[in-house]
């Protein structure tokens, strides 16, 4: 089984670059939020509103351990924060090879300001929660990776070329 997992802040493109990749694969897409709005029939936005974080945080925990089950080839893209879970770290090793999305925080502010759906970025200064979120995951991310793509500037499909560039 060889998958490729792409890890990183929210909207540094994982999903895009996701898509593009497992076409060029010829592989399935997955994400981690839809598998979990899809069991739950809620959004990951009513999930936290009425469960909270941690139960969410949980959710992905047992998503992961659920794909590991799938001798399915894939592509998956996974949420923003569940890098962060020590928990998590070593099922995703036994599921793929892990990528890191990086961006600086304008890059992510410019592709999510106004975006509503952002359940972490509802606060009276979105821009400064994305400067801190985002540093509190970098290492994380960093720790994680088996490859780093800086994807600032990059179109998504300049961005999956370098990713199937370097692990050819």
């Amino acid at each position: 089984m060889y998958n490729i997992i792409l890890t990183g802040f929210m909207g540094s493109g994982k999903t895009s670059v996701g898509i593009r990749l497992s076409y060029c694969m010829k592989c399935i897409f997955e994400d981690t939020d839809r598998i979990i709005e899809r069991r739950e029939k809620r959004s990951i936005s009513e999930i936290f509103q009425t469960d909270g974080e941690a139960a969410f945080r949980k959710m992905e925990t047992e998503c992961l351990r659920e794909l590991l089950d799938s001798g399915e080839c894939r592509v998956l893209s996974v949420g923003g924060g569940l890098a962060v879970n020590p928990v998590n770290g070593p099922l995703l090793h036994k599921l793929g090879t892990i990528v890191y999305l990086e961006a600086e925080p304008a890059t992510i502010y410019e592709r999510l300001k106004g975006d509503a759906t952002r359940p972490l970025l509802q606060t009276e200064n979105p821009e400064r929660a994305i400067r801190e979120l985002m540093e509190q995951r970098r290492l994380a991310y960093e720790r994680l990776a088996d490859l780093t793509v800086r994807v600032d500037g990059l179109s998504v499909n300049e961005a999956a070329d370098r990713i199937l560039q370097a692990l050819k």
